[in-house]
């Protein structure tokens, strides 16, 4: 919002309600700077911008397909998959009771499906065999009411590459050494949500550059570009990735709507360290966004007369999921 007014914009804060369609029926905006991750459902965080997409107002970020696909992992990989973009080999599990393909090798990993933020993982969530894994299924149905997805843990160095535009951001390693206190070795939803609480044993490292050769550099940007464009992000993004023990980088999920918060979201420490401030990022975001639009308005004017009514300059709404 700062960020917003200070480059001159006039700002208006909507909450993702059940009143926004009435709100944007009721006002104009030129383009919408969507945080927006929902109120319910399987997907979500495709819901402000399917309700944009209906009523053709400008916004930020990838559009409502995208983030439906980002939100459902083993959607994700299956298209990562197909674009032969190396992610950890995985299974759905609709219940406790499915059968376990023998391909699979331990250490697993077990996640609801259709959650963000590291929900649903837990230290406990990293399992050594079946027994333990069918109790981890089952705490995800009975906790998230969704099918599980089982994948091959990678044990190697914890990677976020960011993608603004199509411009690869610094890699932001995570190291989890000095964590030995809560022995959790990987992005739970404790880490996630209690990172830097030296009580807790949550203290993880932060590099950015990643402490990684210019030839394992070049790779991971190079598959976090593949991956933004395979689920068909815009404007920005953020790829999960696992680097293995010989340099294979895994993607383990792709973010369209990465956090921006300048206190605790990693995508702006990537950012930071490619020498954009905070007010430049957002100020990015909104010139990326805007010159697709102006773009599909010259095509629209093209085809269509008259052209559409232009709307009101130097007004934008911001959106973010009620509390």
């Amino acid at each position: 919002m700062d960020a917003l007014r200070a480059a001159g914009h006039t700002v208006h804060l909507v909450e993702a309600t059940d009143e926004l369609p009435h709100w944007f029926l009721t006002h104009r905006v030129d383009l919408v700077f969507n945080i927006a991750e929902g109120l319910h459902g399987e997907h979500r965080e495709s819901q402000v911008p399917a309700i944009l997409e209906s009523l053709g107002v400008p916004f930020t970020g990838s559009g409502s397909i995208t983030l439906a696909l980002a939100l459902d992992k083993a959607k994700a990989k299956q298209i990562l998959s197909s674009e032969g973009i190396p992610t950890p080999r995985w299974q759905l599990f609709p219940n406790a009771r499915t059968p376990l393909n023998p391909q699979l090798e331990f250490p697993l990993i077990v996640k609801p499906n259709r959650e963000g933020s590291s929900k649903g993982i837990w230290r406990e969530s990293v399992v050594g065999d079946e027994a333990a894994l069918r109790r981890q299924v089952a705490a995800v149905h009975a906790r998230y009411h969704q099918e599980a997805l089982v994948e091959e843990f990678i044990d190697g160095v914890e990677l976020t590459a960011g993608v603004i535009g199509e411009e690869a951001l610094p890699i932001l390693e995570i190291d989890f050494a000095p964590c030995q206190a809560s022995a959790e070795f990987f992005y739970s939803w404790r880490m996630k949500e209690f990172q830097g609480n030296a009580a807790m044993g949550l203290v993880p490292t932060l590099h950015c550059p990643a402490r990684l050769p210019a030839s394992t550099v070049a790779a991971v940007r190079g598959i976090a570009r593949r991956a933004h464009r395979a689920l068909g992000c815009v404007d920005l993004s953020r790829t999960d990735i696992r680097l293995r023990a010989d340099g294979t980088p895994f993607v383990l999920e792709v973010n369209p709507l990465p956090g921006l918060s300048p206190w605790d979201s990693n995508f702006p420490v990537m950012t930071a360290a490619a020498g954009i401030s905070h007010e430049a990022l957002i100020q990015r975001i909104v010139a990326l966004a805007m010159g697709r639009y102006a773009q599909y308005a010259r095509r629209v004017v093209r085809a269509t007369v008259p052209p559409p009514e232009p709307l009101p300059a130097g007004v934008l709404a911001a959106s973010q999921a009620a509390p």
